[in-house]
């Protein structure tokens, strides 16, 4: 599973400012803000960057200056591969290491909605036994118990992430995830595809 809340995007104006820079164009500029406060591209703006993207990296600087910010919800092996993106994303995690023992274990901090009955039971089986440690932890504060949970657990334990990307970084992702076997990453992409201008600045540039 995941899920992707409290998005906001950052920067647009600013980007498609530093993109005339090169040129002196800046009287070409033709966006604005619409009465909601959303920044609309202009036929010249849009246009521009569209160029600018098709001409490669090199010359899309300015998708590195857009950000966007948003919280992430997704299971431990989903951000095993998340985290190949150093370049350009941050993200603020909750803390296994401070804060695992502090809830008690329950179904829904794990993505299981792919496991068949037999399965289910025993991820279940498995969280009991780490609620028993758990609990055994807090009791005693035994370190050893505290190491039992960190290595028994699951790959599918959720985590949250506070994160911020630019539109250079997403359309790293989107090209090579949109077709992924995990299907949180073609959620994401999925996901990816509502942001302002993704279609024409992401998805028509493969």
């Amino acid at each position: 599973m995941i899920k992707i809340t409290k998005v906001n995007i950052y920067n647009f104006e600013n980007a498609i400012r530093g993109a005339r820079n090169p040129m002196n164009s800046w009287d070409r500029t033709d966006s604005y803000y619409n009465p909601d406060g959303q920044y609309i591209l202009g036929e010249n703006d849009l246009q521009l960057a569209l160029k600018l993207c098709k001409a490669g990296t090199d010359h899309r600087k300015f998708m590195r200056q857009i950000i966007v910010s948003a919280d992430i919800y997704a299971p431990l092996y989903w951000w095993k591969e998340f985290d190949t993106y150093k370049i350009g994303t941050t993200a603020n995690s909750t803390s296994t290491m401070h804060k695992i023992h502090t809830k008690k274990f329950e179904p829904d901090d794990f993505s299981h909605d792919r496991l068949d009955e037999e399965s289910e039971k025993i991820l279940l089986d498995l969280l009991n036994f780490l609620e028993k440690i758990r609990e055994k932890y807090n009791e005693s504060k035994d370190k050893s118990e505290w190491y039992k949970i960190i290595q028994l657990l699951p790959s599918s334990y959720n985590q949250l992430r506070t994160c911020t990307m630019t539109y250079e970084n997403l359309t790293s992702m989107y090209n090579a995830r949109k077709s992924h076997k995990l299907y949180e990453w073609r959620e994401f992409c999925e996901w990816l595809k509502t942001l302002p201008y993704a279609n024409e600045l992401i998805i028509e540039q493969e």
